[in-house]
């Protein structure tokens, strides 16, 4: 079976915990120990999040005296080489000598037109309290926006519309290679007016190039893996109910934050819909589990509706 698993930005490094290398490998390590089992007995496909480490490099270059030199894109590919090669290391160190990796920098391309780019909402870097958030952000010219119980910078989230690796993760994978790709959602890249490909401002969701990439590669299961159990219909309420299974048009019916759940939902759905195979959201240390249909949410057009967890509690125990 072809499983494609997307690490969440947050999953990797949790909020509020130091951004040092230390503990991002820290991290690392315990996405390795949940994703070995995988590996073992499937092809693997690993894309993951970059938004704390593209944030953070964002900062330390704007501290150097080339910050120009190093726009969004660049930062983006920086990250993926260094989560890559953390992933590829620890996981590593989990599976036979044996076992082929590659670290494979995506290029993805986005619209110049994309809507997204006057409305910027995908939180990036640390996390602040609101008051020096405005302060940070009327130093550096940022945009920034409330994320959860702070405030981060948000930049601009375009949609992909193509893959531009996707024949070279094929023959990869027709040679048994674990594939870490599609990092922070892959390098943003457009077509100019001289119709050359150039690098662009923007960070695109990595959840959304994730369902693009397991659909192209024609994965069997697509999960997204985070900081929580499973989807939450009614987060931060008393009223907030867990999500067990759910077709993609049920699923529809529930508005789910931009910044954070939302993409994840919309990916499943989209994944769901085109493919008719499962997609499924839920904890980094449940992957395993997931897998077996037995932790987090699954969506499936074999899914009538919507089935709730039996409690909220019950789910977040198991």
């Amino acid at each position: 079976m072809r499983v494609v698993v997307a690490l969440g930005g947050n999953a990797l490094l949790r909020r509020g915990e130091p951004m040092t290398a230390e503990r991002q490998r820290a991290n690392v390590r315990r996405a390795a120990e949940a994703l070995a089992p995988v590996a073992r007995d499937h092809e693997l496909v690993i894309s993951h999040g970059n938004g704390p480490q593209v944030g953070l490099l964002a900062l330390q270059a704007e501290a150097g005296l080339d910050a120009a030199h190093f726009p969004l894109d660049v930062l983006g590919a920086q990250t993926e080489g260094m989560i890559g090669y953390m992933i590829e290391q620890e996981l590593g160190n989990l599976l036979p000598f044996e076992v082929p990796f590659a670290t494979l920098l995506t290029m993805v391309e986005v619209d110049p037109a994309d809507p997204a780019f006057a409305k910027p909402d995908k939180p990036i870097g640390p996390v602040y309290q609101e008051e020096e958030a405005r302060r940070v952000a009327k130093e550096r010219g940022w945009s920034v926006a409330r994320d959860g119980d702070g405030w981060r910078r948000v930049v601009a989230s375009p949609q992909p519309k193509r893959i531009f690796e996707i024949r070279p993760l094929k023959w990869l994978l027709e040679k048994g290679t674990i594939v870490i790709c599609g990092g922070g959602g892959g390098i943003p890249t457009v077509y100019g007016e001289d119709g050359k490909l150039h690098g662009v401002e923007a960070v695109i969701d990595k959840d959304r190039v994730a369902s693009l990439l397991a659909q192209q590669l024609e994965a069997d299961f697509f999960i997204m893996a985070t900081d929580v159990p499973a989807v939450l219909v009614g987060w931060g309420t008393r009223d907030a109910r867990a999500v067990r299974r759910a077709s993609p048009a049920a699923l529809s019916r529930f508005d789910f934050a931009a910044g954070s759940m939302g993409p994840k939902v919309e990916a499943a759905r989209d994944f769901a819909e085109r493919t008719g195979r499962m997609a499924a959201i839920g904890a980094l240390e449940d992957i395993p589990r997931i897998l077996g249909g037995e932790a987090g949410t699954l969506v499936s057009n074999e899914v009538a509706t919507i089935e709730w967890a039996p409690s909220q509690e019950t789910l977040f125990q198991e």
